[in-house]
């Protein structure tokens, strides 16, 4: 069971505390980067398009921005490593960024674009983190997932779809490993928070090239509204880490995602694909040593 704070805690809880928010230029993500700085809290954007994310980062009224495409490891390290020279600790980082590509598309890197973006991203962006988070007041992690995870499998074979790619069933496969990354990284890092969700369906431009996508965005919520959820496990009281969130509730996901050595085998292929955590700073990875014990 999950409690809620009254909207006067809520304001008093985030007042100082350092947020990153991926993806925070439009729909959802900024719809959470908003709510968060308006609470007090000192939000650092993150977004792929410069002009845009300073735009955005001065209408909400945020500490900070940080330009990325998250597609790419190196630029994920890069910007993780920008972000550990500007601040000491990071309190709550939001994953929030992804995609839908109707076509396989492949990164500068030569990774899938479905897996670059929306799983990779978020596991290395949360590893390369975590000495900032370890040294955070509560931290926490949110990444948000989708109701999609439930027609997902996880390729171990063939994450990248090289074979018969199908658009919904990379997106399935990236969104229960959104979850299965948070079970996992809840498990290994017992001091940190790591919680999942499903925004519902909202009016963004998001997957605005997929007929499904473009006729349910008449629809949807309001990005106000799918932020609700991400804003409720980035700001208010939570008992719980490892768990999927739909509706400002914990939920139960498909019952792939609650497949502990799927999420074990999930973490080493990921490792496999963006590299040993040997950059970490010598402190985290004397954590993840013990916490993995």
């Amino acid at each position: 069971m999950t409690q809620r704070n009254t909207p006067q805690d809520n304001e008093q809880s985030m007042r100082g505390r350092s947020v990153l928010v991926t993806g925070a230029t439009g729909g959802i993500g900024l719809e959470t980067a908003r709510e968060l700085a308006r609470r007090g809290a000192a939000v650092t954007v993150l977004g792929r398009n410069p002009e845009k994310t300073v735009r955005v980062a001065a209408e909400i009224g945020a500490a900070g921005t940080l330009i990325a495409d998250l597609a790419e490891t190196a630029q994920v390290r890069q910007v993780a490593a920008e972000f550990r020279d500007r601040v000491g600790s990071l309190d709550v980082l939001v994953n929030n960024a992804g995609a839908f590509y109707t076509q396989r598309q492949e990164s500068r890197e030569g990774t899938e674009l479905t897996w670059a973006l929306n799983h990779l991203a978020p596991f290395l962006l949360t590893r390369e983190l975590l000495p900032l988070l370890r040294a955070g007041n509560a931290p926490r992690v949110v990444t948000v997932s989708s109701g999609a995870h439930v027609m997902g499998r996880i390729r171990f074979d063939d994450p990248e779809f090289r074979r018969g790619y199908s658009g919904w069933a990379a997106y399935g496969q990236s969104k229960l490993a959104n979850i299965l990354f948070t079970r996992e990284l809840a498990r290994r890092e017992q001091w940190l928070q790591a919680n999942t969700l499903h925004p519902g369906f909202v009016s963004t431009g998001f997957g605005q090239d997929n007929p499904l996508f473009s006729w349910g965005s008449r629809l949807g919520i309001s990005p106000e509204q799918g932020a609700q959820t991400s804003v409720h496990l980035a700001a208010d009281r939570i008992l719980v880490s490892g768990r999927y969130f739909v509706e400002s509730r914990e939920a139960l996901p498909a019952p792939q995602a609650l497949d502990d050595g799927a999420a074990q085998r999930l973490w080493t292929l990921s490792e496999d694909c963006v590299g040993s955590p040997a950059q970490l700073l010598p402190e985290a990875q004397a954590h993840g040593r013990q916490a993995t014990r």
